[in-house]
């Protein structure tokens, strides 16, 4: 039990929550939110690991038939975290204003309400699998936020970066919507006495 906790596709999950207060710490290094351009690549270098162990850990735990009810319960804990925290500082910082802030909430209300119904369905031994379209939703989500991390530090460097994250972003929530409609049509059935 306690090497099943131990193994490497764990660890990359439990490096993945670490990560998540080290990108926020980035953006606070001078004791207020501050989003200064080294902040904003050493954030997103971060993230860009953070996202990469996202993969890894499940395609190594299912090769090396070392997957745990541990790596279960926290792999989609850690990718939620990931994604909401980075999400929530975009906002606060002012990268995703105005009605951008809708396609957050909208990705930021889905995780919440699929994790939802994943429990209570996972209560009545029924598996949700994860759709590829839901796969893509996830890449093009990661792709959105580090557009928005790098920010107008990216701007700087290729022009519209942000902008380009804000399409991305608004892209991945009309999946998000979609997916979500695909899981609780899934789930529905079994709500149901």
């Amino acid at each position: 039990m306690r090497s099943r906790a131990y193994n490497i596709p764990n660890l990359l999950t439990y490096a993945r929550i670490v990560a998540v207060p080290m990108i926020v710490l980035c953006f606070f290094v001078e004791g207020k939110l501050a989003s200064s351009d080294f902040a904003r690549w050493t954030a997103l270098v971060l993230f860009a690991v953070a996202s990469i162990t996202d993969y890894l850990d499940g395609y190594l735990a299912r090769i090396w038939n070392q997957t745990s009810n541990i790596g279960r319960m926290l792999d989609p804990i850690a990718d939620k975290l990931l994604v909401a925290s980075v999400l929530l500082l975009m906002a606060a910082d002012g990268t995703i204003a105005g009605w951008s802030i809708w396609a957050a909430i909208t990705i930021l209300c889905r995780e919440i309400l699929v994790s939802g119904l994943r429990e209570y369905l996972a209560a009545l031994k029924v598996a949700v699998p994860v759709t590829r379209i839901a796969k893509w939703k996830t890449t093009i989500q990661m792709v959105a936020i580090a557009f928005l991390l790098a920010g107008p530090a990216g701007d700087k460097i290729l022009p519209y970066t942000t902008e380009l994250g804000i399409g991305l972003l608004w892209i991945a929530a009309v999946l998000t919507m979609y997916t979500g409609y695909d899981y609780f049509k899934a789930g529905l059935k079994h709500m149901v006495d």
